[in-house]
């Protein structure tokens, strides 16, 4: 396994390349992001254990959007199977994703747990969308200590499990090890990640703009309502089409040619 450095502008091209690769199958990529959605949603109504079982799961079945991807990329349609790949690549690499999960639902209950702690609950519950909150909630102190509290928690979370998944699938590595070498990998890529995170949250941005403008031009109220969730939804399928490639580029995927480093 051979950590590659990378440039910040790379940053730009798996955006693009995220967004290119989405266009070659997206019939399939949005529909295995659907199931991801439903997927997660389900697991969240399981009385008692919902949460902790979504959390658990999600490190997996994110590594199976990202094999979608590089079946994507090698012209290949991805079937909807692909998503268990994380559960289905033999009983090691099972009993690891599942370690791998359980370590990463651990982490995000205590992050939002001591974000309830802050203010009671109310980020917790817009977070896990049980609850609208009002602009009085969100503009008290309270409510943005909870919400800083949650993101310097979840951040470090995050980077420790960005690769992780795709390094035990991938690279044959135990739990620890990846989650290691994952947040290595995102701190010496630091700048390229900066520059894919900040160009996403402006897709978002503009996607929401678009929508918005496209509504005022027709006089239709009522289309931004109902175009805005599925447009996000699309940039958020395409957001997760791109994760490979931050794989791919910072530690060369078994199968895959050697890419730039910086």
């Amino acid at each position: 396994m051979k950590l590659n450095l990378v440039s910040a502008r790379t940053g730009a091209t798996w955006v693009n390349l995220g967004i290119k690769t989405f266009f070659k199958q997206p019939l399939a990529l949005a529909g295995l992001f659907f199931m991801f959605m439903a997927l997660m949603s389900v697991a969240t109504m399981v009385p008692l254990v919902g949460l902790p079982l979504a959390m658990t799961l999600l490190p997996a079945i994110t590594l199976g959007l990202m094999v979608a991807t590089r079946e994507a990329t090698q012209g290949r349609f991805p079937m909807p199977l692909i998503l268990l790949s994380g559960f289905r690549a033999g009983p090691v690499k099972l009993r690891t994703m599942l370690t791998l999960g359980g370590i990463y639902a651990t982490g995000f209950l205590c992050a939002i747990g001591a974000s309830y702690l802050m203010d009671g609950g109310g980020f917790a519950q817009m977070y896990l969308g049980g609850k609208a909150p009002s602009a009085e909630l969100m503009g008290t102190g309270a409510f943005q200590t909870a919400m800083w509290t949650f993101i310097g928690l979840h951040l470090p979370l995050s980077l420790l499990f960005w690769h992780a998944p795709a390094l035990v699938y991938w690279q044959d590595l135990p739990a620890l090890k990846a989650m290691f070498f994952s947040i290595v990998a995102c701190g010496r890529n630091f700048w390229a990640l900066t520059v894919f995170a900040l160009l996403w949250m402006g897709i978002m941005v503009g996607a929401v703009l678009a929508v918005t403008a496209a509504s005022a031009v027709f006089n239709a109220p009522t289309l931004a309502n109902a175009m805005l969730f599925p447009a996000l939804l699309m940039v958020a399928a395409m957001f997760f089409t791109s994760l490979y490639f931050t794989y791919r580029d910072c530690f060369e995927a078994p199968g895959d040619a050697p890419r730039q480093a910086a």
